[in-house]
Formats: C-alpha cells, structure tokens, sequence
C-alpha cells in the first residue's frame, strides 16, 4: 500500500508540473514538448543540499549508461510508461501516413528526402568521430539528425492554412518518406551498434530486413486491408437489409491489439519497436478518420507520452554542460544540422523540380529542419542502450529543441514573404 501511494502521487505530481510546463509554453506559440521536457530538466537538477524533488518522490534515476533497470521501482514503472507513449505517439503517426501518400509523393519529395537524410547523417558521423572518435557515438548522434518530425512539420503548415501550396505538399510527403528513411537509418545503427561490426554484409542484411518488414506492411495496407474493409462493409450492410444488429468488432481495441504487437514483433527480430508501431498505424491510415482512431488515441497518447518527454528532461544533467568542449559540440551540432536540412533538402527539391525558385528552396529547406521528439526517441535509445554518453544525449535534446523552437517562426516569415496575400495569421491560428 505504501509503494502504491508512492507510485500514484509520483505520477500525479510529475504528470501536473508536465501540463503546466506545455501550457505555459504554448502560450508563447511554441510546441508543448519543449514545456515537458523543461519540466523534466528542472525536476531532475533541482536540489537543495541533501533534498531533491525526485528523491522526495522516490524516484532513483539510473547510474549513465546501465539502463532503465538501475533506477528505483517508481521509476521503473515511469520508464515503462514514457516507452508505451511513444510507441503511441509513433502508432498516431503512422496513422497520418497513408501509403498513397508515400508512394504518390513525386520526385522533389522523394530526392528532398533521400539528400536531407545523407547530409546530415556524414555530418553528424564526421563530427563525432573528430570530436571523440567513438564509432557508436557517432553512429547514433548521426542517426538522431537524420529524420524530420513530421508532427511538428504538418502541425507549423496546418496553422498557416496553406496545406494546398506546392511547397507544403512536398514538405508534408518528405517529411513522411523522410521518417521512414530514418527508421530504416535507426535500425541499422542499432544492429551495426549491437554487434559491434561496420561491415558491407551487416549493413546490407540489416536494410534488407528493415526494406522487406516496410515492403510488406506497405503490401498489405494497399491489397489486403481494403479488402478486408470491404468485407466487413459488405456484411454490415447486408444484415443492416435484412434489419438484423450488426455487431461490428471494435476498431480501436483491434487497433490497440495491431500496435502492441507490430512493436513486439518489431522489437523480436531485432528493429525497434516504434519501427514495428509506425507501421502498424499504417495500416489502418486509410480508414483512420472513419473509425474516429485518432481521436480515440489522443488520450491515451497524450498522457503516456507526457512521461516520455519528462523522461527525457530528467536524464539530461546540466552538470555535463558546464564544459566548454561540449558547450562548443552543442552549437556545431545544433548548426549542422539545420544547415545540412536546408542544403540538403532544398538542392534535392531542386533537383526534383527546376521550377522551385530560391523562396520555395529555402521555405522547404527550412520546414525540413525540427527534429522534434524524433531525434530524441533515437538519442534515448541509444542511451538506454549504453552506446551514448550523458553529454552527447544533453547535445541532441539541445538540438531537437533548439531546431523545433527556431523553425516554425522562420517558416511563417518565409511563407509571408512568398504569399503575402494569402498570408494572414490570427489569433486561433497560432500553435
């Protein structure tokens, strides 16, 4: 009983200063995230001699580097529950991402996508290499820079209402191959990390497991479920002839059931789950605003994933930031990468279409930019995982941040400037 009081006013507590920290910083327009993961920041590093609020809560963080399983029990179940939100937060996503989307996104997309994940993936190697000279340390930090969040991306050129211009559908389509891209990126950093060899054949089975899982949930969204679709259709529609009940199975449990165990199968041969979750959202993306899934999904995803981003302000120590040398691979890396999104994405958006002109060049290099809970999911693994250190982990959350607080003004600004009629931002348009 003691253990479950503790366990309850812990999340209580933590889930509180979560919403307050994402209310308080959504009023200044920028994405709740930043506000959980401050909180997380601050409940972590706050203490006062010998009294720390996690400590009051009982929480143990873990030592660096041993895995979740080090902490406390509180905190074991904290972790749980920060891992299960972005296994949702993931499903959600793939929810968004129909594949006629993915396969119907055209040249600029797809060239937009491909430059904007190499660039900054030989960037992010080179750094970590000269900086430290650790192959999983490098190979990681370049896997967290790699991918754009599509979320956040979608979410800046919703609120500017200009979804139908032709820089935003070549932003929303890459964004979305760009993340499938960097999963693939994820899975093979995370093999090759596991087994500790760089090797043409370890690259290539990794890719090709990863491409085949893709392919065949990419198979089965476009000939199998709209088949089964339309068999359950047929026969609500023929008892609703014949004025029988139908009794429909529930969409939302079967689509809780899908999720759980496309991340366990993901995870069972050697991907990571939120791979295998992605995917399973993927499959019922066609049908996803029929069946009212999102919105069934909000809750649960909003209140799990409050955990993940505390999870990760609460393993970013501040201690590790007072050295100048990693104060200095914070701003290279921050710079880098928004430097290696806007040139990569927009010459292969240039190469895809020579009609883009320098405005639409730098508002798709720009809106490729945040990083968001992406690159945080990928820094978290690999430091759960042991193959990165507390201060390059420090350094990632830095960039994810930074890019996805920097990016959306600057968009808006460049849309204004291309559009300027269109153009008009009101008050209950603002993130």
């Amino acid at each position: 009983m003691e253990f479950l009081l503790q366990l309850l006013l812990a999340l209580a507590v933590l889930f509180l200063l979560a919403r307050l920290g994402s209310a308080i910083v959504s009023r200044f327009g920028l994405p709740g995230l930043i506000g959980e993961i401050v909180i997380g920041i601050v409940v972590a590093n706050i203490a006062f001699g010998d009294w720390s609020l996690l400590g009051s809560l009982g929480i143990t963080m873990p030592e660096p580097g041993t895995g979740a399983e080090e902490g406390s029990d509180v905190y074991h179940i904290i972790y749980a529950m920060a891992e299960l939100g972005v296994v949702f937060l993931l499903f959600t996503v793939g929810l968004e991402t129909k594949v006629k989307d993915l396969l119907g996104s055209g040249r600029p997309a797809l060239l937009c996508a491909i430059l904007g994940v190499i660039l900054p993936f030989i960037a992010g190697f080179a750094i970590i290499m000269m900086y430290d000279g650790n192959m999983n340390h490098a190979l990681f930090l370049a896997a967290a820079m790699v991918a754009t969040s599509v979320g956040i991306t979608a979410r800046i050129i919703k609120d500017l209402r200009l979804m139908d211009t032709k820089e935003a559908r070549i932003i929303i389509a890459a964004a979305v191959i760009d993340d499938v891209l960097g999963m693939i990126v994820l899975a093979i950093v995370n093999g090759m990390a596991a087994s500790g060899e760089l090797s043409i054949g370890n690259i290539a089975s990794i890719t090709l497991q990863a491409v085949v899982f893709v392919m065949a949930i990419i198979a089965v969204c476009k000939w199998v479920v709209p088949r089964v679709h339309d068999y359950f259709d047929a026969r609500r529609k023929k008892a609703e002839a014949e004025g029988k009940v139908y009794r429909s199975i529930n969409k939302f449990v079967l689509a809780l059931l899908v999720c759980l165990f496309m991340a366990a199968f993901a995870e069972y041969i050697g991907l990571a789950a939120i791979i295998g979750a992605f995917l399973g959202g993927m499959l019922f993306a066609d049908y996803a605003w029929e069946w009212d899934l999102e919105h069934k999904f909000d809750s649960i995803t909003s209140f799990m994933l409050s955990f993940f981003f505390l999870n990760v302000g609460l393993q970013v120590d501040l201690g590790s930031l007072t050295s100048s040398s990693v104060i200095l691979l914070a701003v290279v890396v921050i710079v880098i990468a928004i430097l290696t999104k806007y040139v990569g994405c927009g010459i292969g958006a240039k190469i895809g279409d020579k009609s883009i002109d320098m405005k639409s060049f730098n508002i798709i290099g720009v809106g490729m930019a945040p990083r968001g809970e992406v690159g945080i999911i990928i820094a978290s693994i690999g430091l759960a995982s042991g193959y990165m250190s507390t201060d390059l982990y420090a350094v990632v959350v830095l960039m994810s941040v930074v890019t996805t607080i920097v990016a959306p003004p600057i968009v808006a600004k460049l849309f204004r400037k291309k559009y300027p009629e269109e153009y008009t931002i009101l008050p209950e348009d603002r993130v």
